[in-house]
């Protein structure tokens, strides 16, 4: 018998191994009649595969974060969540003191004012065409609609809060949206983000600041300080990042909870290799610090780029993450964030509370 003909039998003198020997978790059948929470639900999808498992694995990791006192949480958002009413689960972690720190695009923190401030986005009515909703007033996302009149009312509150402004003190997103988050305390019965986020002192840094409604609303303000003969308003994004930095500088152990990706994803992971091109390059004594914890909602593969920083296994090459052989413990969810933030959150708030 030649050698090709011997290759075919390769493996037929195989030891078969007993997996309960072996230590291998068996899966559990998805048992409806035993289900009488989210908990319940998402902690039974652990047990099963594919996308159910990645969100009860999402959960056990955001538990771990929520649940360890030296934990620091950073939760990134990008993609149009509060248009898409997720703005109270995200005002939910931040009251129960599991978020920390928020960092968002822009225009998801335009859109969650206009909710906070006791307004309302619609359904879209696919009888009208994207024509004819210009014409309207009515910004169309996806199968939603934000009317024009939201966007106007959002931008009396910034211009109230920008008049109130002393121009010698430089802007930044996390102070303005701490401002606006005092107005909204004072003067707003609703909930919302920046609402919570201001009375649970967590900082709300929007890195892309110029792309947003409240990002038009300064441009348009410093341009009538100028029509009016007064200085403009200064605006310095590093002051976010250096208060960014020296925030997590002072804490034990990092986690992040992603949902998309985006400049926020990315911007709050360059924490490590800043720190580490700190004391590299500029000689500071600074201890290297990278992210313990990880979950990340999104439901992008990687070749698309959409993730907008890469895989957590991708980012321990960069120094953003601790290295699971070294402590470091994520979960990636490939899953619209719509379904897999409701459980997550869901399901981890019910634990933390019990």
């Amino acid at each position: 018998m030649n050698d090709e003909h011997k290759s075919h039998g390769e493996g037929i003198d195989r030891v078969l191994h007993d997996p309960i020997s072996d230590k291998l978790e068996p899966l559990e059948p998805l048992d409806l009649s035993q289900i009488h929470s989210v908990d319940d639900l998402v902690r039974a999808m652990g047990r099963t595969a594919f996308t159910g498992r990645q969100v009860g694995e999402g959960a056990e990791v955001l538990e771990a974060m929520a649940r360890d006192p030296q934990c620091f949480v950073v939760m990134t958002l990008a993609g149009a969540m509060t248009v898409a009413k997720q703005g109270l689960i995200i005002t939910d972690l931040i009251d129960n003191g599991i978020v920390k720190a928020v960092v968002s695009t822009g225009a998801l923190m335009a859109h969650g004012l206009v909710e906070a401030a006791g307004r309302s986005h619609f359904r879209y009515d696919p009888k009208m065409d994207d024509m004819e909703l210009y014409q309207a007033g009515y910004n169309r996302v996806y199968d939603t609609l934000e009317p024009e009149t939201n966007l106007d009312f959002v931008e009396t509150i910034v211009a109230r809060i920008l008049k109130a402004w002393e121009h010698n003190e430089v802007l930044c997103s996390y102070k303005l949206n701490r401002a606006i988050g005092r107005y909204l305390s004072e003067h707003v019965a609703e909930r919302g983000i920046l609402k919570s986020a201001y009375e649970k002192n967590v900082p709300v840094f929007v890195p892309a600041f110029s792309d947003s409604e409240i990002g038009l609303d300064v441009a348009l303000h410093n341009r009538m300080r100028r029509k009016n003969n007064l200085p403009p308003l200064r605006y310095d994004p590093f002051e976010d990042l250096e208060y960014y930095a020296d925030t997590l500088l002072q804490q034990e152990r990092l986690g992040i909870f992603t949902i998309g990706g985006g400049v926020p994803r990315n911007w709050a992971q360059q924490f490590g290799p800043f720190i580490e091109l700190r004391h590299r390059r500029g000689g500071e004594d600074l201890p290297l610090k990278r992210f313990h914890y990880g979950v990340r909602i999104c439901p992008e593969p990687v070749n698309w780029g959409g993730l907008s920083g890469c895989t957590y296994s991708e980012a321990v090459s960069w120094g953003k993450f601790v290295p699971p052989e070294e402590g470091g413990r994520f979960a990636e969810v490939l899953l619209d964030a719509t379904v897999g933030l409701p459980l997550i959150a869901g399901a981890v708030l019910e634990r933390t509370k019990k």
